[in-house]
């Protein structure tokens, strides 16, 4: 009987598991009491807070069960190139989310003054940035916060390098910096949004300018802090023992999203920061 039920492929069978349907209450809950408190629902905030407390929990039980999965020999070559792959995924789909804040962007600082959209053209004055809009400076702190992540793309790379040499030294140091690299990335932008000479929504057309800044430079920020929380997760599980050179897919999807952060950081860098502030007066 037992040899009829032996495992004969690469496959994983998960185990009957609560944390979906935990997981899809407690979203429904944080939607349907997002939606409430948006139209004056007092209960809202309480149903906000039970339905984001069900979702983190569910994360953390859920990736704590297949981090057991792997510590129990589940995760097979097989099963390792199949999370690889939904990695790529969930990577490719958040680069579709980005798209649509450039586009957002490009849409109206390339065409601001165009006939068919005329509140548009009221509000821009027919040029970008906006009359009353003093962008920021992008040698200043945006340079260093560039530069603070490129530097931790290179030590997510160390932390890789030293994993794949078994030195758990340098994985653990390169993981560390990174950690702390992210946390200082946060608090100059934190610096930076305080300072700012414009705000989300404001009169001059900074309706536009402003949403469109914050949106595509706030949602990356968001993913920093995912990110560095992701890394902080990585770093206490290779002080636990937990990754050896050949099975550590949770550290290299950390490292793909890391990397990710910094490809997409380059181009806001680039065309939100530089592009979008030349040829106009800036804020020292």
């Amino acid at each position: 009987m037992a040899a009829s039920h032996a495992k004969h492929h690469d496959y994983h069978l998960v185990n009957p598991s609560p944390w979906p349907i935990v997981g899809a209450t407690s979203a429904f809950v944080l939607a349907v009491s997002g939606i409430n408190w948006m139209h004056g629902a007092h209960w809202g905030t309480w149903g906000i807070l039970i339905g984001v407390a069900g979702v983190l929990y569910t994360m953390f039980m859920w990736w704590r069960d297949i981090i057991k999965e792997a510590h129990g020999g589940d995760h097979t070559a097989v099963v390792q190139l199949h999370l690889r792959y939904g990695m790529i995924l969930f990577i490719a789909s958040e680069v579709m989310f980005f798209v649509a804040w450039f586009w957002a962007f490009f849409d109206a600082s390339l065409f601001p003054g165009e006939a068919i959209n005329a509140a548009r053209a009221a509000l821009t004055g027919g040029h970008w940035p906006p009359k009353g809009i003093v962008p920021m400076n992008p040698w200043h702190l945006p340079l260093v916060n560039t530069l603070i992540l490129l530097t931790s793309g290179t030590t997510v790379t160390w932390a890789h390098h030293s994993l794949l040499h078994n030195d758990r030294s340098g994985l653990k140091w390169g993981l560390l910096c990174t950690v702390l690299l992210g946390m200082l990335f946060t608090s100059i932008q934190a610096y930076e949004y305080a300072h700012a000479a414009f705000a989300f929504s404001s009169l001059h057309g900074g309706n536009i300018y402003g949403s469109t800044f914050f949106m595509a430079t706030g949602f990356h920020g968001f993913h920093v802090i995912i990110g560095t929380i992701f890394l902080t997760v990585c770093l206490f599980r290779a002080m636990a023992g937990h990754f050896t050179p050949k099975q550590h897919f949770g550290f290299e999807a950390a490292a793909w999203y890391w990397h990710f952060v910094d490809v997409v950081w380059l181009f806001l860098f680039s065309c939100i920061y530089v592009w979008g502030s030349a040829g106009v007066a800036i804020t020292e």
